[in-house]
This record gives structure tokens, C-alpha cells and sequence, in this order.
């Protein structure tokens, strides 16, 4: 990943995105030294997304799951208190 500062991306804003876009590089966009931004190209933020969506249809699937194992008494629901107790916290 290519880290360039905001001033210098303003001077270059052409070069940095065909970069971004045609030759795939990621760029962070830095401030006083630190990364405040990242530029990415349109097919990897798509990709990214698909991950999201695909990380929330687990986690649903999962918590359906525990709501069904609740219900069905193969699992129950256990206190705070009781597992600071178990774990000496």
C-alpha cells in the first residue's frame, strides 16, 4: 500500500487514482503522518461488500440458531454474575 500525504494527493489527484483504478494499488491518504483515508478501486470495494453481507447472513443464521437452542432447551441463558463467579473475575 502507497501512503502519500493529502497535500500531495491534491497535486495528483490523476496519477493517484489511475493508479488506484488500473493498477490496482491501494492508497492511504495521510494527515500530520497518520493514514485518514483509504482510496480503493470500485472492484475491490465490491468485493469488500460481498464479505460484509456475507459476514451478517452468518451472524444471523448464528443467532437463530442460539434463539432456536434457547427455545428448545438444549442451551440456556447464563448470568453475568455467574460466569465472573466461574472465571474468578
Amino acid at each position: 500500500m502507497v501512503h502519500i500525504p493529502v497535500s500531495e494527493f491534491k497535486n495528483e489527484i490523476a496519477e493517484t487514482l489511475n493508479k488506484v483504478v488500473y493498477a490496482g494499488e491501494r492508497v492511504a491518504l495521510q494527515r500530520h503522518g497518520k493514514d485518514v483515508a483509504v482510496l480503493v478501486s470500485m472492484k475491490e470495494l465490491e468485493i469488500l461488500e460481498e464479505i460484509e453481507e456475507l459476514e451478517d447472513e452468518i451472524d444471523l443464521k448464528e443467532a437463530l440458531k442460539a434463539l432456536k437452542d434457547l427455545k428448545s432447551g438444549k442451551d440456556k441463558i447464563v448470568s453475568w454474575d455467574d460466569v465472573k463467579k466461574e472465571f474468578g473475575i
